[in-house]
C-alpha cells in the first residue's frame, strides 16, 4: 500500500510508492480536486495526458447531488467518471462543519441542513463510510470534527476525542463491509497541542489503519505553529504510513510540508485561480487577465512543456480571459494542472538526488505567490 523509498539525507523529506487497487504512484504528490465528480474545466483525457495519478472527490457532495444510488448504479465511481487511477473520497467533514449555522454535532454524528435544498440530514459515522464503500473510492476517510483556530484547549480536547470515537466506529463497519479492494485512512485532530495530537495519533495507528490525514491545519493557525505541530506529527506518525495533508496546496506551503514528511496533497488551487484568469509560472503567480499582458507574445512560462504553453501567447489568453471565451477556463486549467504535476516531479527528483533544501531554496528566491 504504501513503502518510503528515499529519504533526503538534510531534511525529513521523503520519497515512496503508494499502490491501490488502480494504479501505482510516486510520491510526494499533489491530487486535483473533482469536488462533484468532475476536475473544473478539464475532461478525463485531459487529466490523464497530463498524467495525473489521482483524484480527490467530495463523499457529501455526490450523497447530496446525484446521489449514492446512482453512482452505484452505474458501476461506481470510477466508471461514472470515466477515470480509472486513485479516487480518494473525503467525508466532506470539513464541508458539513463549515455550515455553522446549519448543523449540529453530537457524539452520535452530525445533523445539518442541506446546503442545496435546506433538507435536515444525520450522518452518522458508519453512514459516511457507508456511503464511501457504495461509491466503491480507492480510499474512504472517516467524519472527524474539525476545529478552527483559535480554539480553548477543552474545545479541541472534545474534538479530538470525538473524532477518535468516530474512527474507532468508522473502522469496524468498514472492515465488517469492505470487498478488499479500499483502503481506509484516518485523520489526525488535536490543533496544536502535542499532547492531543499524541493521543490522536496513538488511537489511530491502534486501529491499523492505511493512511494518516493531517486534519486541523491550516485553519487560522500562525505559520509557526503549523509547521511545529507538522514536525511533531512526523516523529510520531511512524515511517510506514503515508501522510496526506488534505486541502493543503500553495507551491511554497507544498514546499514546507515535505521538508516535514508529508506525502500527498490536494487543493482547489489551480483550477480555482484558473477561473479568475491566474497562472503559475517558474517566477511565480501572474494575473494573465491584467493589461500587462495586452501585446505580450510569450508564453506563460517559458520552461513550461504543456499544451498551452506551446501553442498559445499570453496575448491570445489574456483576451479569451476578458471576453469570458470559456475556452479560457480550460486552458489556464490545464496550465496550472500541468505546472502543478511537473512542480512535484521536480520535488521528487531533488530527494531522490539528495538535494531538496537547495531545490527549495532556489525556488522559492525566484517565486512570487500568491
Amino acid at each position: 500500500m504504501f513503502k518510503v523509498i528515499k529519504k533526503d539525507k538534510n531534511s525529513k523529506a521523503r520519497t515512496g510508492i503508494f499502490e491501490t487497487s488502480h494504479n501505482s504512484l510516486k510520491t510526494p504528490s499533489f491530487f486535483p480536486v473533482a469536488t462533484q465528480a468532475a476536475v473544473k474545466g478539464l475532461n478525463v483525457r485531459e487529466i490523464e495526458e497530463i498524467g495525473i495519478d489521482g483524484l480527490l472527490v467530495n463523499a457529501y457532495h455526490l450523497y447530496v447531488r446525484p446521489g449514492t444510488e446512482v453512482i452505484k448504479k452505474c458501476g461506481g465511481l470510477h466508471k461514472f467518471m470515466g477515470f480509472n487511477k486513485t479516487i480518494i473520497t473525503d467525508s466532506g467533514g470539513y464541508q458539513i462543519f463549515s455550515l455553522e449555522k446549519l448543523r449540529k454535532v453530537t457524539d452520535e454524528g452530525v445533523s445539518f441542513q442541506s446546503h442545496v435544498d435546506g433538507k435536515s440530514l444525520f450522518l452518522a459515522p458508519e453512514d459516511v463510510i457507508k456511503i464511501q464503500l457504495d461509491l466503491r473510492s480507492d480510499v474512504a476517510v472517516p467524519l472527524d470534527e474539525c476545529v478552527k483556530y483559535p480554539v480553548t484547549y477543552e474545545e479541541a480536547q472534545i474534538a479530538c476525542d470525538r473524532t477518535i470515537a468516530w474512527a474507532a466506529k468508522s473502522k469496524v463497519f468498514f472492515d465488517a463491509n469492505n470487498s478488499g479492494k479500499q483502503l481506509f485512512f484516518a485523520i489526525s485532530q488535536g490543533s496544536v497541542h502535542k499532547d492531543l495530537r499524541k493521543k490522536c495519533l496513538d488511537s489511530l495507528l491502534d486501529l491499523k489503519i492505511d493512511g494518516l490525514c493531517v486534519g486541523g491545519l491550516s485553519v487560522g493557525e500562525p505559520t509557526d505553529l503549523r509547521y511545529n505541530t507538522l514536525d511533531f506529527i512526523s516523529q510520531y506518525a511512524g515511517d510506514d504510513k503515508l501522510r496526506y495533508f488534505m486541502g493543503y496546496g500553495l507551491p511554497h506551503d507544498i514546499l514546507e510540508a515535505v521538508s516535514f514528511g508529508v506525502d500527498l496533497f490536494d487543493c482547489v488551487v489551480p483550477t480555482r485561480f484558473a477561473r479568475t484568469g491566474t497562472v503559475f509560472t517558474k517566477e511565480g503567480v501572474i494575473v494573465v487577465r491584467n493589461s500587462p499582458y495586452i501585446n505580450d507574445e510569450r508564453p506563460l512560462d517559458s520552461e513550461c512543456l504543456c499544451y498551452v504553453c506551446k501553442n498559445f501567447s499570453r496575448a491570445y489568453l489574456r483576451h479569451l480571459v476578458n471576453v469570458n471565451e470559456i475556452l479560457a477556463v480550460n486552458l489556464l486549467a490545464y496550465h496550472n494542472i500541468f505546472w502543478y504535476k511537473h512542480f512535484m516531479d521536480n520535488i521528487k527528483k531533488a530527494i531522490e538526488e539528495d538535494r531538496f533544501l537547495q531545490f527549495k531554496k532556489e525556488f522559492l528566491s525566484r517565486f512570487i505567490h500568491a
